[in-house]
């Protein structure tokens, strides 16, 4: 009798356990997200910046090859590309798409009002028409705005600081990701932060990447003390270029990630690059689990990093002052 009620009762557990074991036996989920960026992540400055994205995306439990896939998309630092790449990753059915630049935010919006979209930089949402509002994104479209052109005039300023006989300054720029009214405000603060320093302030604007030897010669006609590098895709895709260039025509220059500092421009002031991959990797998160663009509020960063590359004002024949550097988050020796 006794081995008669231990054999139900072992069968009664058993068959009480089946659901558990199938639910236990379900593959995992497997999401796919679309990241849609302007170059990969082939130079230390780049793999470092992937790496804490991965990072930060571990962390929350998602692990590429186990439950997430990641469809890679780089525009190479043209415009002009994002839309057939960000179409061609809505085709793919991703579950989100993350954007690192405005152009890219941009062509997402256009190819697609379904997918949810974070960016992981984007410039003037509201005004671009991204969101409705930072508190109220009400579509598709959330994740980190920085503030790029609030910055122009604290760029301006370091660099006075770092050399104070600057007094002609060129502007490298690339805007065709930027609408009428933001290309207008950005022009607008450059022009009067340089006004209220006593520097006048020329531009070069390019279409495009490629269009740089055809920028090298004009830049060095207009005769610059110093160069301005605007926060673009293109100009970050051609930091190394760029930084050869300016200690070639020994010019101080100055931009807006740390990336570009370590590729040796002389000062880099701007939102770290790292920091704001983590946070968009908290939207990420919470939209994958269930919540919506349009409930969460737009965020925007809270630290700056000021670098400065010592081993480039060396070759510049630059001594940067003492009060500047100690303000630095990170000094390049």
């Amino acid at each position: 009798m006794m081995d008669r009620r231990r054999f139900v009762g072992a069968s009664t557990c058993f068959l009480l356990a089946l659901p558990i074991l199938a639910d236990a036996q379900q593959p995992q989920k497997v999401w796919r997200i679309g990241y849609l960026g302007t170059t990969p992540p082939t130079t230390p400055e780049a793999a470092r910046i992937w790496d804490a994205f991965r990072q930060a995306l571990q962390d929350r439990g998602y692990v590429e090859e186990r439950n997430l896939l990641i469809e890679r998309r780089f525009s190479g630092g043209r415009d002009d590309r994002y839309p057939e790449l960000a179409n061609e990753l809505v085709r793919l059915g991703v579950d989100l798409i993350m954007t690192v630049s405005s152009p890219g935010t941009r062509a997402a919006k256009d190819a697609t009002s379904a997918i949810p979209i974070v960016m992981v930089s984007g410039s003037d949402p509201v005004g671009r028409g991204f969101v409705d509002s930072l508190a109220r994104p009400g579509g598709n479209i959330t994740g980190i705005s920085d503030t790029q052109v609030d910055l122009i005039p604290k760029r301006l300023e370091l660099l006075k600081e770092a050399a104070p006989k600057t007094s002609r300054i060129v502007s490298v720029n690339y805007p065709a990701g930027f609408d009428a009214a933001r290309l207008a405000a950005t022009r607008s603060a450059q022009a009067q932060a340089a006004q209220a320093l006593g520097m006048t302030l020329l531009r070069v604007e390019l279409r495009a990447p490629h269009e740089f030897d055809k920028a090298r010669t004009e830049i060095a006609g207009l005769r610059p003390d110093a160069l301005l590098l605007g926060p673009t895709p293109a100009n970050f895709a051609l930091r190394n270029e760029l930084a050869e260039f300016a200690i070639a025509h020994h010019l101080p220059a100055i931009a807006a990630r740390r990336e570009e500092a370590l590729a040796g421009i002389l000062i880099s002031y701007g939102p770290s690059l790292a920091e704001t991959y983590r946070n968009a990797v908290a939207f990420v998160d919470k939209i994958l689990k269930g919540a919506k663009p349009a409930d969460l509020p737009v965020e925007q960063p809270t630290r700056f990093e000021l670098v400065i590359n010592l081993k480039t004002a060396k070759a510049l024949g630059i001594t940067i002052p003492q009060s500047v550097l100690l303000r630095a988050d990170e000094v390049i020796q």
